[in-house]
């Protein structure tokens, strides 16, 4: 079960592996508290959309699955927007419109669809948690690059010198494209470091 759990923050992260929720990726990492945000909201919805359908999945007939699906998925994200909007609004509302679209992401509804309708009550819960975090953590590392660079700040407190000169295309959606395309290019180097020292290990003990 702990593999559930690992395999969204590393094997197959959302971002940087399987390349899911581009759009909220790529359009609200402008400053890290919103990639915080929407990792959250989407987390949330995405282990309550799990647990849910993984209770019901016996009693949905299969062809109306999808539907099924979509409308317990909105369901949270209906609560997830309406919490954002009643206590935290500036967030909600420089989130926009992409915490509603959270309906649409394509990894609630692929994990759904591919593990969850297939799975325990349990288990689901740890594979979206995962996930949820892995997905997180992406947000959070983007905001944090493209905020750094083109803010000189963290979280919104200044971190970089006066003399620091803000990179103006990192808040512009060129800027989202090339830190993604970057980051993406660091982790696959890391993952391919991790399995070439990993085979080498294993292959000294057989020796």
């Amino acid at each position: 079960m702990l593999k559930d759990v690992v395999k969204g923050l590393w094997r197959e992260n959302p971002i940087f592996v399987q390349v899911l929720g581009m759009c909220p990726a790529l359009a609200v990492t402008t400053r890290s508290i919103f990639g915080l945000s929407m990792g959250m909201a989407t987390t949330f919805v995405l282990v309550s959309s799990s647990v849910v359908v993984s209770l019901i999945r016996k009693a949905v007939p299969p062809q109306v699955r999808i539907p099924m699906y979509t409308v317990v998925i909105a369901t949270f994200v209906t609560a997830a927007d309406y919490f954002l909007k009643a206590n935290f609004f500036e967030i909600s509302k420089a989130l926009g419109p992409y915490v509603p679209l959270i309906v649409v992401n394509c990894l609630i509804l692929g994990r759904a669809e591919a593990f969850a309708s297939k799975n325990g009550v349990l288990r689901s819960f740890l594979d979206a948690a995962g996930m949820g975090i892995g997905f997180t953590a992406g947000l959070v590392i983007l905001g944090s690059a493209r905020e750094l660079l083109g803010a000189g700040s963290l979280f919104g407190v200044r971190v970089m010198g006066e003399g620091f000169t803000n990179w103006i295309i990192m808040v512009l959606p060129a800027g989202a494209f090339i830190t993604l395309g970057l980051l993406v290019g660091v982790f696959n180097l890391a993952d391919q470091k991790i399995k070439k020292d990993t085979a080498c290990h294993v292959t000294e003990k057989s020796g």
